[in-house]
């Protein structure tokens, strides 16, 4: 997941593609994934990238909501389509806990089998 950099003519250009038929980054209702992606655009999206800047501007128009919306707020890479490579560096610690679960099963795996 993710939209790439979203400081970078390709990252508005994914956003605008992903927001061409949604008004939402998930679901129906402005959420903490809105927040999340609108905090991460500063000054907004070109004006010949239509669909990402009315998104922008809808978003903008939630600017004293913002911290009741509902939902959690997650890292920026995980919203977003889900063929792009997450650049932002936030699944680099989900995968090192992830590694660590995996090796600790393994370990007590290791000693119930040489216990017996």
């Amino acid at each position: 997941l993710g939209f790439g950099d979203l400081e970078s003519p390709a990252g508005f250009q994914m956003l605008n593609d992903y927001v061409v038929d949604k008004s939402y980054i998930e679901g129906y209702v402005p959420l903490q994934a809105d927040v999340a992606v609108f905090e991460s655009v500063s000054g907004g999206p070109p004006a010949d990238l239509c669909h990402a800047l009315c998104w922008y501007n809808h978003i903008k128009s939630y600017e004293k909501e913002k911290a009741s919306l509902p939902g959690v707020k997650k890292a920026l890479g995980k919203y977003g389509p889900a063929k792009v490579e997450d650049t932002t560096g936030s699944g680099a610690t989900e995968n090192k806990d992830d590694d660590a679960i995996h090796l600790f099963y393994l370990m007590r795996r290791k000693v119930k089998k040489q216990r017996g």
